[in-house]
């Protein structure tokens, strides 16, 4: 049984998907704070199979330990946490909150339960202004903002707990930037309110819903001034978690890669991308660079090849395609239309 914590949210219901398909049991640990029930529906529709659910926030440990031991869990993927660049500057509280105190309950009721085989949702983030590109797993941690912060203290904890019992199984996974949605278009990105990732909201003004895309900052040292990004499918990135847990199995260790393609492309390259694969114009006006962003970030995503065997498969244009084929189904997420 594993046990997903957020597993409502984006990158979660995916993941919960590939789980399921490939043969595992699932237990969903999620309050709904950021995420839509209905996704848990449609992972189960995508399947035809049963994802139990326990509704719960991670900060409460008397319900996580009794979630844990209900169900029976053998490995945790743990999603939950908030995560705008933009949120986590102006509500520094709420971030060291929900991330780092909900964590470390998370942690504390695995610790008790004896499940000590965790797979971690970290960031790029925690390299922050980089020094060098691409970014390999032992670049120097640094952040430019909370949220980052929150990561790097997470996966710090993580290690220290390593550190005190060699028995833990951990994999920390440093998402680049995840995109696009499942091929049958039913799950996707549901951002609530407006968008803090730049595809979603690419994504709403092709389908009608927004008038014009903000790009903050057309002054980068990048080739056309905009910020330059990593972006990887989803699916790739749920592939990714289910090679971590794989890896995991064959001993006890604590690793941190990479999930990344290894390729960089601007805001305007994705807005003309995506205009490409929807057919539809994407309006968008230049606006001042926003507190926190740097101007380019791309993996070198070599480390997961090597030790979980991975590597991303999707293409930029698969991941607007798709990324399209949800927004256009639902042009208003899973809201009631």
């Amino acid at each position: 049984m594993i046990f997903v914590t957020g597993g409502a949210g984006y990158i979660g219901s995916h993941t919960c998907v590939e789980l399921l398909n490939a043969g595992h049991q699932v237990t969903v640990f999620d309050n709904f704070s950021n995420s839509q029930p209905e996704a848990l529906h449609r992972v189960e529709r995508i399947t035809g199979k049963r994802v139990n659910l326990i509704k719960g926030d991670i900060r409460d440990l008397p319900t996580l330990q009794q979630a844990l031991k209900t169900c029976g869990a053998q490995a945790v993927i743990h999603f939950a946490g908030l995560k705008a660049v933009g949120e986590s500057v102006e509500q520094p509280l709420n971030y060291y909150d929900n991330n780092v105190m909900g964590t470390l309950k998370l942690l504390q009721a695995m610790q008790t339960c004896g499940v000590k085989n965790i797979v971690f949702s970290s960031s790029a983030t925690v390299y922050g202004d980089p020094q060098r590109l691409p970014l390999t797993e032992d670049h120097p941690l640094s952040t430019t903002n909370p949220y980052g912060q929150t990561k790097l203290v997470i996966e710090h904890m993580l290690r220290d707990l390593y550190h005190s019992d060699v028995s833990w199984r951990i994999g920390i996974l440093r998402y680049f930037n995840p995109v696009g949605a499942h091929a049958s278009g039913l799950i996707g990105e549901d951002p609530q309110g407006t968008p803090n990732n730049l595809l979603p909201f690419i994504a709403q003004v092709a389908v009608g819903r927004r008038e014009f895309l903000n790009v903050w900052g057309n002054d980068y040292d990048t080739p056309d001034g905009t910020g330059v990004r990593d972006y990887i499918h989803v699916v790739d990135l749920a592939h990714g978690h289910l090679a971590a847990l794989r890896r995991l199995q064959i001993q006890p260790q604590c690793i941190a890669v990479n999930l990344g393609t290894g390729i960089g492309y601007s805001v305007l390259d994705m807005v003309r991308a995506f205009e490409k694969a929807s057919g539809k114009p994407v309006a968008y006006k230049f606006s001042p660079r926003r507190a926190g962003d740097i101007a380019s970030c791309f993996a070198d995503a070599s480390l997961a090849h090597q030790l979980l065997g991975w590597q991303s498969e999707r293409d930029l244009a698969t991941m607007c395609q798709d990324a399209w084929r949800w927004q256009s189904n639902y042009p208003m997420g899973y809201a009631k239309v």
